[in-house]
């Protein structure tokens, strides 16, 4: 059976990395040239990996579902990305965002990853502008910064709202250079189906070639899954359409396992759902709470006749606007973290004080900013967040509110990794969104850029070394081997299976049926009943999908439908696994909200006697119960208490 060791290095907090880094093995230079490895991902874990490792002499394959590694996810965050520099003199130190990370997400983050990722925060900073990525910077020439949910100094580190795209386009122009160089060779359009183990170890990976359908094989010594998160278990999230998770359970079938998959983030500011034909939603960014104000009607009435069209928000006056988030959590007002601004939303619009014509929205409002800082300051710091808005909603956020509410976001589980990034799969390392390692039960804005580039610029060009220093010996993988036949073979089988079926629904009917479920029952608000009710369904779902899904097309062709299926047929086990896990969480904690465990004034109530632990799920094979496995967390660097952003 599978064990679970975390590796944490012994020694003070402040000294582990030091120490990790100082003792572990290395690769020479004439050994990394006979060494394989494949990135699964382009954005910006597997890109900054990628170019990492190139750069050190090792032979990589990088894998993207995109034409282009620019089209990776990474490149729609908007607000930007943490780092202990303190330029403000306001009172930031390593220490203080470590504990911040571990605060927001309510104790339930594995404490030396945490303080890991505080400490290399700055050299990213460092790394990202002699790149030349064209952060903000203040009068003095100095990189600016803005405040985030969460914390009480200003440590995010911005361009405009575009702020992952520039990240992006850096780490792909480090990872050009390799390609060019010859260290890193590209594979666009390709989509891992299997993982491929021989006497237990990580070998390489199958593909199905995105344009052609054809089945490819890939040897490696080591594989990185750096794929992103599952939000679009949900249908409909901030996530692109092409992020879904399908690789990360791919690899738990094959033994990784998945650490708490309930822990999911809804994200507070994303324009509202607008009709049944989305396939997305649209955030808008956690900058915007800035100077942007949170606020719904005090009067009922006054709700009412908003969501009737009889009032429009600028009717309202100051003294009947209740700024809810500023009077619920003085010390923090607008800039509490994502999960307590989420249920204080869904909360106002419950108890039937929210507005557009569905009632599921409140107002985003900057009005009073433009007349504190001008027009021209706003359009600044925020002028292409308005200008989407716009084309999106007709509506010009300059003159009137903003209208935003909860939705699903980001994935604070993954596949469980230990200190080094190493999955329970040895030679299987996983990174940024796809491993569930440094944001607890909540992550706080702007750090999934700071633990994407984190992992791979700083973290894995040491600890990959580690293994891999043990495998030098080992010639290169020949895809000849009757493994690699073995996954081809199944991963075949699974596409005529799914081909075969011709029934009498679209993939995208299962899809929904799928996120409608998800989101009623193992969404915001989490219920014994409801999630039992839940799985119930799921598994119904999941019945009618293998016999009555209709894939259009041919195998050896493009053909997305293809590729939606094989990703919803993972969807289906995914939704069951988060429910299960949901289930067995008996408290509230971030982002998972029982609703049975909660303050009296409706915060979330933890229960650390029973439920300090990271849930490990082992896959147990089709049909069967997964195995839970805790992996015990314990701090003895902060005090534990019941969050307070109130003072």
């Amino acid at each position: 059976m599978t064990q679970i060791d975390s590796k944490i290095p012994q020694g003070p907090l402040a000294q582990k990395w030091t120490n990790y880094k100082a003792s572990q093995k290395l690769v020479n230079p004439a050994n990394k040239r006979k060494l394989d490895i494949i990135v699964l991902g382009t954005g910006l874990a597997g890109a900054s990996a990628a170019a990492s490792f190139g750069e050190m002499g090792f032979n990589v394959k990088i894998f993207c579902i995109q034409d282009s590694p620019r089209r990776a996810h990474s490149i729609a965050a908007q607000g930007g990305i943490n780092a202990a520099k303190n330029y403000q003199n306001d009172g930031d130190s390593v220490y203080r965002l470590f504990y911040d990370t571990i605060k927001g997400g309510d104790y339930r983050a594995r404490e030396a990853n945490v303080y890991r990722l505080a400490e290399v925060s700055n050299n990213i900073i460092d790394q990202c502008v002699a790149q030349g990525v064209p952060f903000a910077r203040d009068y003095g020439g100095q990189l600016d910064n803005r405040s985030f949910g969460g914390a009480q100094v200003s440590r995010t580190f911005y361009a405009r709202g575009q702020t992952g795209q520039q990240l992006l386009l850096g780490a792909y122009s480090s990872l050009s250079r390799q390609i060019k160089k010859g260290s890193v060779k590209l594979f666009p359009r390709e989509e891992m189906l299997d993982l491929v183990l021989v006497d237990g170890k990580t070998r390489g990976i199958v593909t199905r070639n995105l344009v052609t359908g054809a089945i490819e094989k890939h040897g490696a010594h080591a594989v990185v899954l750096a794929t992103g998160g599952y939000g679009n278990v949900y249908f409909l999230s901030t996530n692109a359409m092409g992020s879904n998770g399908a690789a990360a359970m791919r690899c738990f079938k094959k033994g990784a396992f998945f650490g708490n998959p309930c822990f999911v983030q809804i994200h507070p500011t994303c324009i509202p759902v607008h009709g049944d034909y989305q396939s997305k939603l649209t955030l808008m960014s956690e900058s915007l709470r800035n100077d942007g104000r949170i606020w719904v009607p005090k009067k009922k009435e006054d709700a009412e006749a908003l969501r009737a069209g009889r009032l429009k928000p600028t009717d309202i006056k100051e003294e009947d606007r209740d700024y809810y988030l500023e009077r619920r959590y003085p010390a923090f007002g607008n800039l509490v973290p994502r999960d307590v601004a989420s249920r204080a939303a869904k909360e106002r619009c419950d108890a039937g004080f929210g507005v557009n014509e569905t009632g599921l929205a409140v107002y985003l409002d900057f009005k009073d900013a433009i007349a504190r800082l001008g027009k021209s300051v706003i359009e600044a710091r925020y002028g292409n967040l308005f200008q989407m808005y716009e084309k999106i909603t007709a509506d010009n956020p300059y003159e009137t509110p903003m209208m935003i509410y909860p939705a699903i976001h980001y994935s604070m589980g993954g596949i469980w990794v230990d200190y080094e990034l190493q999955t329970t799969i040895p030679g299987l390392f996983a990174a940024g969104e796809a491993n569930f390692s440094d944001h607890g039960a909540n992550r706080l804005g702007a750090s999934a850029l700071m633990q994407g580039l984190a992992d791979g610029y700083f973290v894995l060009p040491y600890t990959i070394q580690n293994y891999l220093s043990h495998e030098i010996q080992t010639p290169r993988i020949s895809t000849d081997r009757p493994e690699f036949e073995e996954a081809a073979k199944a991963a075949k089988a699974r596409i005529d299976r799914l081909m075969g079926i011709q029934g009498s629904h679209s993939v995208d009917h299962f899809q929904k049926a799928l996120g409608h479920i998800m989101w009623e029952y193992v969404g915001m608000g989490r219920t014994k009943e409801g999630l039992e009710e839940g799985i119930r369904r799921i598994r119904q779902v999941r019945e009618e999908f293998w016999k009555d899904v209709r894939v259009t097309g041919t195998a050896d062709e493009f053909n997305p439908e293809l590729e939606k299926a094989l990703r919803t047929a993972e969807h289906l086990e995914l939704g069951e696994l988060m429910a299960r896990d949901a289930l067995l969480r008996e408290e509230s904690c971030g982002g998972h909200f029982r609703e049975e465990h909660q303050t009296a004034d409706g915060e979330a109530l933890r229960h650390d006697d029973q439920f300090m632990y990271v849930s490990c799920w082992e896959y147990k094979g089709a049909g069967e119960e997964p195995e839970l496995h805790k992996e015990p967390l314990i701090y003895e660097n902060i005090k534990i208490a019941q969050r307070n952003y109130k003072d």
